[in-house]
């Protein structure tokens, strides 16, 4: 967005997109206005931490075994009250909780479901490195008023909405309907989400990796390989693959669509408990596969494409690789010759 310029605001952006598609519904608009709503909140708490008593462990843990970070809290309840009374969703599910969100006695039940992780590298607060929200939205396909788990566990493949919120020097939101990839930034002075990022395409080949170098002894022999290679000369620019890695997939994946190159989070042998990795296939990897691949990136679990990984948990963690379409390619190679 050119200086001085302003952007289309949220609302707008997505009411032209559905005239281009006559048979959409109509309701993504207030989805993601509810979505917006909700994050802006989030945002200003984000932006408060330190000065009020929001930082820190609340003594719980989720159903990750995870520590719970107050803003975890905070950021879940927001979320799933305000999209739970939006009247329409029929189901939710977070990361957060251990089962299903119904919608609440006397609201609206609507015609879709969505997942959310409300507040993705909570670990990461009190050092005030960036943190998000990752949502994916899919139309209910049961006959329930109110909704089952089958609602939710869809493959990324039949998603109609997802994205992110990434809370840092500026509150952004990136976002798809199928229709490409777009970023609206928060304007302070307005409340309104505007365009600045319109139309993202990922580069066909980067230059950054990104990836947790302290797991490489719990890793397949095929990843290991892959990370060896691109740590050599690259034979297109005679410099090896720059690192960068945040430790926050919202900022790492965020950093990777506007600049190209590959991140990963691959299953190791570390902990029995997570045979497939870490990165969970509703609220994480989906949503930001959907965005990869409307970015004309790519995003695979090593052996296959992300989008066609048919739920079979809530939970359910996969192996995760996105970004560049040739970077991703390339390392499927190497799982194929050595795994």
């Amino acid at each position: 967005m050119a200086d001085g310029m302003i952007g289309i605001n949220l609302t707008r952006h997505i009411y032209e997109k559905q005239k281009e598609h006559p048979e959409a519904t109509g309701e993504l608009t207030g989805i993601l206005n509810q979505i917006a709503f909700a994050a802006k909140i989030v945002s200003r708490e984000v932006n408060k931490a330190g000065l009020v008593e929001i930082l820190g462990l609340t003594g719980k843990e989720n159903v990750q075994g995870e520590e719970v970070q107050k803003l975890d809290d905070f950021a879940n309840e927001i979320f799933v009250n305000t999209l739970g009374r939006s009247g329409h969703f029929c189901i939710m599910a977070t990361e957060e909780e251990v089962d299903t969100i119904p919608i609440p006695e006397g609201y609206k039940c609507g015609y879709y479901s969505i997942a959310l992780d409300p507040l993705d590298g909570s670990s990461n607060i009190d050092v005030n490195v960036n943190i998000g929200t990752i949502f994916a939205v899919h139309r209910k396909i049961t006959g329930e008023e109110k909704g089952t788990a089958e609602d939710l566990m869809q493959p990324g493949r039949n998603l109609i909405a997802g994205g992110y919120v990434v809370y840092g020097s500026s509150t952004m939101l990136v976002m798809s309907t199928g229709n490409g990839v777009h970023g609206f930034t928060l304007d302070p002075s307005v409340g309104e989400f505007l365009e600045s990022h319109p139309d993202i395409k990922i580069p066909v080949k980067g230059k950054i990796y990104s990836i947790n170098e302290g797991n490489y002894p719990y890793w397949s022999e095929g990843v290991r390989q892959y990370i060896d290679h691109i740590k050599e000369k690259d034979k297109a620019t005679g410099r090896p693959y720059s690192t960068r890695y945040i430790g926050s997939m919202v900022a790492d994946v965020h950093r990777t669509l506007l600049k190209g190159g590959i991140f990963m989070y691959p299953a190791d042998n570390k902990d029995p408990r997570k045979p497939h990795g870490k990165l969970r296939l509703l609220y994480e990897c989906a949503p930001m596969a959907f965005l990869c691949e409307h970015a004309g990136g790519a995003a695979s679990t090593g052996t296959g494409p992300v989008l066609d990984v048919q739920p079979t948990e809530l939970h359910q963690r996969v192996p995760f690789f996105a970004g560049s379409a040739q970077d991703v390619r390339e390392l499927e190679e190497f799982i194929v010759k050595y795994d």
